[in-house]
């Protein structure tokens, strides 16, 4: 399963999921700011920007289309 966490008006967040989209994944987007329980999570494990993505339970921060494209089958 792959989640993104973001939030509003978030340039990167908004690339990490249309990369995904264009690729036909599927994916669960949390906003942090109607999310507050993700949001201090992601506080607590000291992250502090968007968007975190979590594949599989291994956590990445900011767009990276290198790893997004090892979920793209």
């Amino acid at each position: 399963m792959i989640k993104i966490y973001s939030k509003p008006n978030c340039m990167a967040c908004n690339f990490s999921k249309k990369y995904l989209e264009d690729k036909g994944v599927e994916f669960k987007e949390i906003n942090v700011f109607e999310d507050a329980e993700a949001l201090a999570m992601l506080r607590d494990e000291g992250y502090s920007q968007m968007p975190v993505v979590s594949i599989d339970g291994e956590f990445h921060t900011g767009f990276q289309p290198n790893i997004l494209a090892k979920v793209v089958s």
